[in-house]
């Protein structure tokens, strides 16, 4: 696991200064503690910070090949290489080196961009052809490992791992975009498509951009992409006996590594399973790392420990505070933009666990995704239901009266709780499930914003792009467009970019087993009944899972790192919320109704009205501008 940074002049072969894409690379140490490398030659720079996990000893980057065509910077692992290395050598290539670097570098220069297809692993690359001209710039299918870039004043195109590589280039221009703050208001994290400054943007995941010199810069293109549209056949016993393969393959294919490897394990069903897969194929005990909470509420261990001793881990927990406020500066400095999902505070203090010990840690991210196991998707589906027998007609006025008449009872026990849901009913699938996966309401960010912001969104609003996807998805039901939405939106901005960030904060490399596209694109092919069935999530998979796991496990009520944030602002960071409204930073904007939020916050201060997620995301939102902009 690595960062990665450049610069590369598309019009007119520029000299780079190897100081500057030197610093790009510098400002993001912490992905690569282990070494540094900077190449550069006429109209393009390569900057490299390694973190050594494979051919330990060599591989070093940036790497160029022997005849001095191809140079690389690459970021994540390949795990087939092995196999693509003989594939090579047999058609003449000669390596160097021991590690995958190499075997992108060859790959290229046999396969051009097709090689992509032949990549299962996660990854961020850029590749420059001196004899084309060109600079090539790839993403791994999922979107486990990010990649910034932007056009700078002088022409250049500049990327970067992460977003502090960029700013540590002088000829960026550092001016927020409204845009985004829109967006990250709406989900708690500023989407794939989408960055707090303006002009930056993110290479897709499953895409690829090719630049060449005396071209403009095109837009991306997409060389891979999920479909829900078919549909496996067979019989219950077959298909689970074929999720339960790719789940081996998933787990096995990312145990290769030259460093000392583990698992974080939360107790939960998909931590569970990739530690109970990696037992089996191990003949060694596998390191194993539990966070356990001050709160009893709040807290796994004993399901964690329960597992560990199944499986006879080299197990360690610790106890933290879930109100661990000191750690908030290290994250904002570790995401750059806004992120407000409150279990990166817990996510960080697992890593930096995991890190004491082992290079590599496995994790469980992704399989609710791919295997349907949030309980929205369980709501959407009934609220689909009722969708099919009212008329949308009658729908629209029903229940958005009676969702009006509702009253907001965040107080009381969720089943009571159903404003929300009435007023989804009123609504389209694609509209109701777009509000659902958000934090604050469009209404609610409309009243918080001044007019000044609401004309400069120019009528922008977040959900939308859940709408379109939703839309656009190759699928057949609700839930199959549910899950390409989040697959598409939701892993990539939330879920990977807190599992890549806090990670690579201690220099840690995560893994996602449950990740491996194989597994992702069987997951989409299976019926909806079993990925989602009487009530329960990831069926298939729990029932594949029955002969390593018991069932006080696989169907216990998913827990997860929970933070009671609305308890935070009534107690030790009520101040912090009253002080939004004096906030300079936000002033600074002009984009906030700062009494209204001052307003907002002695509701929830009082307990009339509950806003807790939504007075993170603000403390989150002006720590990160206050940052990158003084």
């Amino acid at each position: 696991m690595c960062g990665i940074a450049g610069l590369f002049h598309p019009a007119v072969a520029k000299p780079v200064d190897p100081a500057r894409v030197r610093a790009m690379g510098d400002a993001m140490a912490h992905r690569g503690p282990d070494g540094s490398g900077v190449w550069t030659a006429p109209g393009v720079g390569l900057a490299h910070r390694r973190l050594s996990i494979i051919d330990v000893a060599g591989s070093p980057q940036p790497m160029v090949d022997a005849d001095a065509r191809h140079a690389i910077v690459f970021n994540g692992e390949i795990y087939n290489y092995r196999d693509l290395r003989i594939e090579l050598q047999a058609l003449g290539r000669v390596f160097r080196t021991d590690g995958d670097t190499e075997v992108l570098l060859h790959g290229y220069a046999q396969w051009g961009p097709s090689l992509l297809d032949r990549l299962n692993g996660m990854f961020a690359f850029a590749i420059h052809d001196a004899k084309t001209q060109t600079l090539f710039m790839a993403r791994d299918r999922i979107g486990v490992k990010p990649l910034h870039y932007v056009e700078l004043s002088d022409g250049a195109l500049a990327f970067a791992s992460e977003l502090k590589g960029l700013t540590a280039h002088p000829s960026l221009r550092r001016v927020p975009d409204v845009r985004a703050v829109e967006d990250f208001l709406a989900f708690g994290y500023v989407p794939d498509d989408a960055c707090l400054l303006a002009g930056v943007r993110k290479l897709p995941a499953g895409h690829f951009l090719l630049v060449e010199r005396g071209k403009p810069v095109p837009h991306p293109r997409q060389w891979w992409d999920v479909s829900f549209a078919d549909r496996a056949r067979g019989g219950v016993a077959a298909l689970e006996e074929e999720l339960l393969q790719r789940l081996r393959e998933g787990v096995t294919s990312r145990m290769v590594a030259d460093v000392p490897l583990g698992a974080f394990l939360s107790g939960g069903v998909d931590s569970s399973a990739v530690v109970a897969l990696m037992a089996e194929a191990s003949r060694q005990a596998v390191a194993t790392c539990t966070i356990g909470f001050d709160e009893a509420g709040h807290d796994e261990r004993a399901h964690a420990a329960a597992v560990a001793a199944r499986f006879a881990t080299d197990h360690r927990e610790r106890v933290v505070r879930s109100d661990d406020f000191a750690l908030i500066p290290t994250i904002v400095y570790a995401f750059d933009e806004p992120f407000a999902d409150a279990s990166a505070l817990a996510t960080y203090q697992v890593c930096a666990l995991a890190r004491e010990r082992v290079t590599v840690a496995l994790s469980g991210d992704g399989a609710d995704e791919a295997m349907a196991g949030y309980r929205r998707y369980r709501f959407q589906a009934a609220e689909e239901r009722v969708r099919g027998f009212v008329p949308a007609s009658v729908r629209a006025s029903l229940f958005g009266a009676l969702g009006a008449a509702y009253p907001k009872a965040d107080w009381a026990p969720r089943p009571l709780r159903a404003k929300a849901t009435l007023l989804n009913l009123a609504r389209d699938g694609a509209e109701g499930y777009a509000r659902s996966v958000g934090v604050t309401s469009p209404e609610l960010r409309a009243a918080l914003f001044t007019d000044a912001a609401r004309a400069a969104l120019q009528g922008h609003r977040a959900e939308d792009r859940y709408v379109a996807a939703m839309r656009d998805a190759p699928a057949r039901d609700a839930l199959d467009r549910a899950q390409y939405a989040d697959m598409k939106i939701w892993l990539p901005g939330g879920i990977l970019t807190k599992g890549d960030r806090t990670s690579m904060a201690v220099g840690l490399e995560a893994r996602e087993p449950l990740l491996e596209h194989r597994l992702v694109e069987f997951a989409a092919r299976l019926p909806s009944s079993m990925r989602l069935r009487g009530g329960e999530g990831k069926w298939l998979m729990k029932r594949a899972l029955e002969r390593y796991l018991p069932k006080d496990i696989l169907y216990r009520p998913k827990m997860g790192f929970v933070t009671p944030v609305g308890d935070w602002f009534r107690g030790p960071l009520a101040e912090q919320a009253a002080g939004l409204a004096r906030s300079r930073t936000l002033a600074g904007t002009g984009w906030f109704d700062l009494d209204r939020l001052g307003r907002l916050a002695a509701a929830h201060r009082a307990g009339r009205e509950e806003h807790g997620r939504t007075l993170w995301q603000f403390v989150m939102l002006e720590r990160s501008l206050a940052r990158m902009w003084g």
